[in-house]
């Protein structure tokens, strides 16, 4: 088994890959129920298609955090005070967040706090039924721990939106599905790797003593897919080939 391990990592060096393209090792991910990836490099440039592995070399977990989009909504005829009332709400559900096990948030892929220094950076969009009424969107999340239960995370959401006192004209709702999070997925390329190690450890065993193999795909980023109500996979996108050993 030693020695069919030193030829996968040997191998694996002869790939000519670059570099793992960096995540940073605290950003927080959305993950919706379909398959999710990087996408692009640091550079603006398409990442190549990904090689969907098999289950055996994906590493199952809860995510991080349970995740609802909320938005806040006003609709007074005069625009300055709308937009006051609006930020009055958000900094008011922001101040009542922690009261509730709830943290607020922005963001459409990596996931960014949402405090009292920064809220008013939240950029307000017009409602598209109304002319005069603007809403800002941003996201409440709660955390997850081993065995959590994704009702009981919506329900705690659910009793914030009920409890964020309304200012003026404003209103507050919950919009679209919850969805989950997870902070630094780089950070269990460790485990993924020792996935993938000891399945074509494996296989090529069942090859005979002589084999080892070559792997491609260990250079990528860590990518990541949602399994359950409040499970997530991580994965590479690897796969390999049984070959004799030098």
């Amino acid at each position: 088994m030693r020695g069919i391990d030193i030829a996968l990592i040997g191998l694996g060096l002869l790939t000519g890959a670059a570099p793992a393209l960096a995540q940073d090792e605290g950003q927080e991910i959305i993950v919706t129920a379909a398959r999710n990836s990087p996408g692009y490099t640091s550079d603006g440039e398409p990442l190549p298609v990904a090689v969907k592995p098999a289950p055996a070399l994906r590493l199952r977990r809860t995510a991080d955090f349970a995740v609802q989009s909320v938005r806040i909504i006003g609709d007074t005829r005069d625009e300055a005070k709308r937009r006051e009332e609006i930020y009055a709400m958000l900094k008011g559900a922001i101040a009542l967040a922690g009261k509730h096990g709830v943290e607020l948030a922005t963001g459409d892929y990596i996931v960014e706090p949402l405090t009292p220094a920064n809220y008013r950076n939240l950029i307000l969009e017009q409602d598209d039924d109304r002319e005069d009424a603007e809403e800002a969107t941003f996201l409440v999340k709660t955390p997850l721990t081993k065995g959590a239960d994704a009702k009981a995370a919506l329900d705690r959401i659910t009793k914030f939106v009920q409890a964020v006192p309304a200012v003026g004209r404003a209103e507050i709702e919950a919009e679209g599905d919850l969805t989950l999070s997870v902070v630094g997925p780089d950070q269990y390329r460790g485990q993924i790797v020792d996935l993938v190690a000891a399945d074509a450890a494996k296989v090529a065993a069942k090859f005979g003593p002589g084999q080892g193999v070559i792997v491609n795909g260990l250079d990528r980023p860590v990518e990541w897919s949602r399994v359950g109500l409040t499970e997530v996979s991580l994965y590479l996108p690897v796969s390999y080939s049984v070959v004799p050993k030098p």
